[in-house]
């Protein structure tokens, strides 16, 4: 079922998002060679619970161990932090983040280069975020779920790359995932009808290669199968009044 949101509520999510923003913001200063996914994902927890009333959405959902997932190069999404996950130099860190204040949740995710990188990678991150833009610009009331899918595709597709289709974005709010799934791909005009209240995460997810993934042994991390790299760029909104632009609620103050 899709829920509309009060204003109450979308304060209160704007002011987890405020504190998600201000986590990734904080993981970003410390992204550097030598430095391990644990040590970012502790520097996140303690932040995080630094607020009162937040803790990290993602630690204990669906039994997932840690705040932050940080997932490395060919891995598209929940990388488990880990001591022995060494960022080196060139690599890209893709870093998802969900923080619950007041029975109500915000997400957003970001990927960061590793010191300097690949043409190849800066161009990723260059795409991923465009479509991201893209997908949001389409996230008013009256359009429609895919028209969002749609505008990510082309931008991916365009560039040369693709968009992973099994994972989606979604719903958000008093639970982490709600209805509707929000796709990188589709059709405009289909799928559900965005009204005002609704609140939703987009986040593209994009490959240099194949759009094929696999999850790990660990059940957790999901790469791609050809081993090419991926990027991953998300905001929570809301669906503003009469059409007009969505009001992102991952931003910092």
């Amino acid at each position: 079922m899709i829920t509309i949101k009060s204003p109450r509520e979308i304060e209160t999510m704007a002011a987890a998002g405020r504190i998600v923003a201000a986590t990734l913001a904080l993981v970003a200063q410390h992204v550097a060679p030598g430095v391990s996914t644990e040590h970012l994902d502790r520097l996140a927890e303690e932040f995080i619970r630094s607020h009162p009333g937040a803790r990290p959405s993602f630690k204990g959902l669906y039994d997932f161990p840690a705040t932050l997932c940080t997932s490395i190069n060919d891995e598209i999404v929940h990388g488990i932090p880990s001591p022995k996950r060494i960022l080196t130099e060139g690599d890209l860190l893709s870093v998802d983040v969900g923080v619950w204040l007041d029975g109500l949740h915000a997400d957003s995710a970001a990927t960061f280069p590793v010191g300097p990188v690949s043409a190849a990678a800066e161009q990723l991150l260059r795409v991923t975020q465009a479509a991201l833009q893209a997908g949001l610009g389409q996230a008013r009331a009256g359009n429609h779920v895919g028209d969002i899918g749609s505008a990510v595709q082309q931008v991916a597709e365009t560039a040369g790359f693709s968009v992973v289709r099994e994972l989606v974005g979604h719903g958000i709010g008093s639970s982490f995932h709600e209805e509707p799934q929000v796709p990188n791909y589709g059709k405009p005009k289909r799928g559900p009808r965005l009204v005002a209240g609704m609140t939703i995460a987009i986040e593209p997810m994009v490959n240099v290669g194949a759009p094929e993934i696999r999850t790990l042994d660990d059940k957790w991390t999901v790469v791609t199968v050809d081993g090419s790299l991926s990027a991953h760029f998300e905001h929570t909104v809301a669906i503003g009044q009469n059409g007009a632009p969505p009001r992102i609620l991952t931003l910092a103050d």
